[in-house]
């Protein structure tokens, strides 16, 4: 398509990258993206499956040979450490995404509705600790923790975690809340509803699909991380994320005992990302 102009001159109009393909190149182009994602996302999946499936001698050849064995995953669930970080990963993972949603749905809907010095103190304060490099935070909590008494404990874990969690997703949960008509909880008001009850009645069902998306985010964050967990705990509480690096010695990799923890760790997050992928999907439109 073509442009005229005062002297006749036609100038051709610029169109997307996807229009100057030939008919045929819109799917060549889509295959070929659809490959790069699986082989950057998915191939690795794949390749740490099937190392997890190969004896101790056969990790180093795994394209090569037929030999496969689920004795890797007997012997780790024999170790009764594995185990018992599982345990611990699912609990702490579930308490952060409850204990921290209490705090950070009503701090969402605090900087999105309200304003004055409590207020701008409040954002004051997020955005500051937002801004702190998350790995500056672990040596003053583990010095912080040892203080308190509450180092390798349920505790010591849970809060730097809901910390974390308030500062980043507040403004996450500020957003859903910004996109609610706030005249719905004006009406609840004039109708007697005091401010918290229409946040309740009203603004907070309201929200519902954005508290899912949140809720499994903090829940999947938690479960992946590695850093608080590696710092804040010895023996008495491990966590997931740390016991698969402890496959790791001088004396070399057990890369197939690693690679089997690994599968059995995506387990867990692929089911809730899986059944909670349609409220991620609603919560991120709201």
């Amino acid at each position: 398509m073509s442009v005229a102009t005062d002297t006749g001159y036609t100038t051709p109009k610029r169109g997307s990258f996807l229009d100057a393909l030939a008919p045929g190149g819109k799917r060549v182009f889509f295959l070929l993206c659809v490959a790069a994602v699986l082989l950057l996302f998915a191939f690795p999946v794949f390749w740490l499956i099937l190392t997890s499936l190969r004896p101790a001698w056969g990790v180093y050849y795994v394209h090569r040979g037929l030999e496969f064995t689920l004795a890797n995953y007997a012997e780790v669930l024999e170790q009764e450490v594995v185990v018992h970080a599982f345990i611990n990963s699912f609990i702490i993972a579930t308490l952060a995404t409850v204990l921290s949603l209490a705090v950070t749905v009503t701090s969402g809907y605090m900087l999105s509705r309200f304003t004055g010095k409590l207020a701008n103190a409040w954002f004051g304060t997020i955005y500051i600790f937002r801004t702190v490099p998350y790995i500056t935070w672990v040596l003053p909590l583990y010095f912080v923790t040892q203080w308190w008494g509450i180092f390798d404990s349920y505790l010591g874990l849970l809060l730097p975690h809901i910390a974390v969690h308030i500062c980043f997703f507040s403004w996450l949960m500020k957003g859903f809340f910004d996109g609610i008509d706030p005249s719905m909880e004006s009406a609840a008001l004039i109708d007697g509803c005091t401010r918290w009850g229409a946040f309740v009645r009203v603004a907070l069902p309201a929200a519902m699909p954005g508290i899912a998306a949140l809720s499994i985010l903090c829940w999947l964050w938690t479960w992946n991380e590695f850093l608080f967990a590696l710092i804040l705990t010895s023996h008495n509480t491990p966590m997931i994320t740390v016991v698969m690096a402890q496959f790791v010695s001088e004396l070399g990799t057990e890369w197939n005992l690693m690679s089997a923890t690994a599968a059995m760790a995506m387990v867990p997050a692929l089911i809730v990302a899986v059944f909670g992928q349609k409220y991620v999907v609603r919560g991120l439109k709201v």
